[in-house]
Parts: structure tokens; sequence; C-alpha cells
């Protein structure tokens, strides 16, 4: 059986190589540097959605997404014997009284668009778990929805998983696309954005730097908290993940001062962590496409090649739904992706994908 090579051990390649593997196909995953060694191998781990309101075609492929991925994790975890870190705790967050009606439209909104899968909804009741935000005015707001996983942990639960049912994972493999043969899939990050960028002759996406921080404090069955602009997100195995910054302009992809002032604020949104130990500091560059949305689809002008790309904070929330349709594109030329998510052309539509 010819081989199909994905090139990239991030999130992107990994769970396409993983759909194409439980489809029967023989993957080859060439990766320079090592798994998770990217944008995926930070620590906040958020699957959160996108807020039910203004509602379109990319927050409903992420609601879907977000919506099939305990069973994607489960599968993944039992056939490689490695846990993702994958839990669906939900997730609190801080609200002030001013905001209230807002909110009221917002729950609304998920009663609508998340059709009785999972509920929003406000309480005065101080949420249940050993973490906990503040609220100055006595008002949480709390889904049901939002999960979290550990990042390079379910980076390594793919990779198992793929070797166990037979592909292939070459690490320290650099690949060219002149030369890598066809079918070949490209989710390689930054680079390979300034990569297609340079093929394409334009602009496609951009590396956002972020940092993140992981803290000593088992919370494992609390659910997440987001209070201004902040992840902090309790892991399976005792710790917690803080983050991130994004920063468009940078000198360098090294941790630094602005990750200490999320580990202070993130302290004192949760009082619970003031004494937790910092065990580790990451930093790295994440993919973002102009568009916002993931970049998917064939290679303009290269026949047999293909891209995924762009996924910068919804990588892991998306993955299972663009494994999907990607495994779909592949094999079948059935192209299912959303408009917005296709490579376009100069801006006047889409680039045929096939």
């Amino acid at each position: 059986m010819a081989s199909i090579t994905v090139v990239g051990a991030g999130i992107a390649g990994l769970s396409l190589a993983w759909e194409l593997t439980r489809r029967g196909q023989h993957v080859r995953v060439l990766e320079k540097q090592g798994i998770a060694a990217g944008s995926s191998g930070g620590t906040v781990g958020a699957l959160a959605p996108h807020a039910p309101e203004s509602w379109n075609a990319k927050k409903q492929f992420q609601l879907e997404s977000l919506l099939s991925a305990q069973d994607f994790w489960t599968e993944v975890g039992d056939v490689g014997g490695v846990d993702p870190g994958y839990a669906r705790t939900g997730r609190v967050q801080p609200v002030v009284s001013g905001d209230l009606p807002k909110l009221h439209a917002r729950i609304e909104g998920s009663e609508h668009f998340w059709d009785g899968a999972a509920r929003m909804w406000l309480t005065q009741e101080r949420p249940n778990g050993s973490l906990c935000p503040l609220s100055a005015d006595g008002w949480w707001l709390m889904d049901d929805l939002t999960a979290r996983i550990s990042p390079p942990d379910a980076c390594n639960a793919l990779a198992a998983a793929i070797r166990r049912r037979g592909g292939e994972i070459e690490l320290g493999a650099v690949a060219e696309i002149e030369t890598t043969s066809t079918p070949a899939l490209w989710a390689t990050g930054v680079a390979g954005l300034e990569q297609l960028g340079e093929d394409l002759g334009r602009k496609v996406g951009q590396g956002v730097k972020g940092q993140s921080a992981l803290l000593a404090f088992d919370a494992a069955a609390s659910p997440q908290v987001f209070a201004d602009g902040l992840h902090v997100v309790p892991h399976f195995n005792g710790t917690v993940g803080i983050g991130s910054t994004s920063e468009n302009s940078y000198a360098h992809d090294q941790v630094d001062h602005l990750l200490d002032d999320v580990i202070t604020k993130s302290r004192a949104i949760c009082p619970e962590l003031a004494d937790a130990k910092v065990i580790s500091r990451w930093a790295g560059i994440r993919p973002r496409a102009r568009s916002r949305a993931p970049l998917a689809g064939g290679w303009p002008g290269r026949p047999g090649h293909f891209v995924l790309n762009g996924g910068f904070k919804i990588g892991f929330g998306m993955a299972p739904a663009l494994a999907r349709v990607m495994a779909d594109l592949v094999l079948d030329g059935r192209n299912n992706l959303p408009e917005g998510f296709r490579l376009q052309g100069n801006g006047d539509g889409p680039i045929s994908s096939g």
C-alpha cells in the first residue's frame, strides 16, 4: 500500500494522520524536530466555544468539533494507551452585574444554536471545585461545553495511536515540497505559512507569539476559568495551565517578563494559586491565518499536495472535525470545508481544493 505523507507532528498533522490511519490508510509522518515541538507544545489546552451570537459557519463547525471531541479522544487514548488529558469539565467566568442583559441574550443564543447539546447559565452560587475566580459582583457565567486537554500529552497520544495502527513517524526528517511524493499534507505551522505565502506571492498569515506556564495545583475536577482574557485550566495530572499572551510583535521566541505578568494576574484572579509552584514555562510562535480561521485545502498549483494550517488558538478544538473533512477531501475528493477555511485566490473567491 502506498503511503500518504503528512509533514508536521503538531496537532494539525497528527490528528489528520490519525484519521487517515483509522480509515485504513498507511501514513508516514515526517517531522523535523519532535512531536509537539512547535506551537502544539503549550500548557493551556482550553477547548472553549465561540460566543453563541452572530452565528456563522465557523462557529457551527467548531461546535460540531467540540461535541465530537469526547469520542475522538477516547478512541485515541484507547488505541495508543496514552491519556490525552481530555475532559469536558466546563468553564466559569466572573461577570459584572452591568453585563447581565447582554449575558441573558448570550444564554438565549446558546439555547438556540447549541440545540440542547450543552448549556450556559448565570449563577450567584460559588461554583464547585477547588479553583474559583473572584467575582466583584458575585455573579459567574458558566457552561458545560468547554473542555480541557493537555497539549503535549494529546500529541503523544495521537502519535502512539498512529504507530499502534501501523503508521510511521520519522523524527528529524526534513521534507521539501519539490521532492516529497504525493499525496502529501503540509501541517507545518508558521514556517508553512511563510512557504505557502512565498509560493502564492501573497501573505496568507503570520506568527503570533504566545507564552504560558504550568503550576503545581491539583484541581482536576474543577471547571476551567476564563477571566480578563486569561485562561486558567486545571489538568488531569495535578497541574494548572495558565496563559497565554498574544504578541504580534516580538524580538525572540523565548519566555520573558510578560509571562511573569500572566502568572501574577492568574493568582489575583484565583487566590488559591497564590502559593502554587511554577513547574514549567513555555513560549512558542502560533500560526494565524489572515482570515483568523484555519487554512485548509489543496495547495494551489501543486496537484496532490494539501495544506492544513493557521489553527492559532483553536487548533486543538477544531482538530477532530478538521481531520474528518480533510480526510474526506484527500481520500474521496469531497470538499466539506467551510467556505471561510478554504485557500483563497486574489481575494475574489476560493481556489479549487481538488
